[in-house]
């Protein structure tokens, strides 16, 4: 009887735990969600965006990805002040402060406003995102800390399925200028979440473990080879990633598919695949390692890219399916091993490894919307091989388990 009353017991304590594993998950899912949903919602009305402002595909495309340039720029200051920023506070305040920008972006006058909104957009956004990271690699033991990693980018991942599908549904509804009050709507959902759920946690230590100067500590970074690797790793998957969800908007609303705008929207719902293969990456790199993971990930996404260059709906919409899942199978592989691998604090580290991330996307952007506006889609296509096998050559200073001392931390 004692036994039974033991196993009973300990029967329900795994059962609360999976249960508080689960509930958090979907709390940290549901914060990424509502951090960058106003990052690729807009993709999905670029076509509508670029008619409004008449201009070309490239120069809307470039404009709504600018966002990127902020993120990078945040994504450095908060590596740099890392130490001195309260977690919480932080990711409260830039969600809250998002929603200004976002809603200004209704009545925004010419490409050159909506240029800057979206920087400061991509400024509150990469500071939300970044401080998060550094939270959860604080936060979690080493053995969680993959598990939680990927429960943030698959509620980003959501954010590219359902931002897309509702901003398309407003805009086509309801106008342009509604699409943006419901994101800064979201952004304000998005402080009072983290007001209610990071408040009961423990308060962080302001960074003790992490002495010297901010520059000692990117420096004890960059001389960190997996690290370096992992940094450059992140600009092409980002490079990858824009040049393939921005531009194939423009495939899509053009002869010989012609899709209206909401049927563009429900083209996103290639999405849904990656909302159940990317938690899955933590469990992954785990049992196989790091570049093992990182190399079927980018095969996935490779073997997408000859799909899209097809004249079909079905065949382009299966091939950003293995884009989707390949491509967010490795940002969340990436961001766990930046997480786990450095050796001083991890808020820096985090930073760096988004600058790197975000910048790469404004790069792609810029580059890849020249090659589709001069040589076309194929070309297009062709940038975003080479930008994945770069990814994959950089993978091999990827060591298959980080440093024992940031194991242990």
């Amino acid at each position: 009887m004692t036994n039974a009353t033991y196993a009973d017991a300990a029967s329900r304590m795994q059962t609360g735990h999976a249960a508080g594993a689960t509930l958090r998950a979907l709390v940290i899912g549901l914060t990424a969600f509502l951090t960058v949903v106003d990052l690729f919602g807009t993709q999905a009305i670029l076509p509508s965006l670029t008619a409004a402002y008449g201009v070309t595909p490239a120069a809307m495309g470039t404009a709504v990805n600018a966002s990127t340039m902020g993120m990078a720029v945040a994504g450095l200051a908060v590596a740099f002040f890392s130490r001195r920023i309260d977690r919480r506070m932080g990711i409260l305040l830039s969600l809250a402060l998002l929603s200004i920008p976002t809603a200004l972006l209704a009545v925004a006058p010419n490409l050159t406003v909506f240029t800057i909104l979206r920087v400061t957009q991509g400024v509150f956004m990469s500071s939300a995102f970044t401080l998060t990271l550094a939270y959860l690699g604080e936060q979690c033991s080493a053995k969680d800390a993959a598990t939680a990693f990927a429960a943030y980018i698959t509620g980003n991942v959501a954010s590219n399925l359902i931002g897309r599908l509702m901003s398309a549904g407003f805009a086509d509804h309801f106008g342009l200028a509604w699409n943006f009050y419901l994101f800064a709507g979201l952004n304000l959902v998005g402080a009072v979440l983290v007001y209610f759920t990071v408040a009961r946690t423990a308060k962080l230590a302001p960074g003790a473990a992490s002495p010297g100067s901010p520059f000692k500590v990117w420096a004890e970074h960059l001389r960190n080879k997996p690290l370096r690797a992992a940094f450059a790793i992140g600009f092409c998957i980002l490079f990858a990633f824009i040049g393939t969800f921005t531009y194939v908007n423009f495939v899509l609303v053009r002869p010989p598919l012609s899709l209206g705008m909401m049927q563009v929207g429900f083209v996103y719902f290639v999405f849904l695949p990656s909302i159940f293969t990317t938690p899955l990456a933590g469990r992954a790199a785990n049992r196989f390692g790091t570049r093992k993971t990182f190399w079927g990930s980018l095969a996935v996404a490779g073997l997408g890219l000859p799909l899209m260059l097809a004249p079909d709906l079905y065949s382009i919409m299966a091939g950003l399916v293995l884009v989707g899942v390949g491509t967010f199978f490795a940002q969340a592989t990436a961001t766990g091993f930046v997480g786990r691998a450095a050796t001083a604090d991890r808020g820096s580290a985090s930073g760096i490894y988004l600058a790197c991330y975000f910048f790469g996307g404004l790069v792609g952007s810029a580059v890849l919307g020249l090659l589709f506006d001069r040589l076309g889609w194929a070309a297009c296509v062709a940038g975003i091989g080479v930008s994945l096998a770069a990814a994959a050559l950089l993978a091999i200073f990827l060591k298959k388990r980080p440093p024992q001392s940031a194991q242990a931390r």
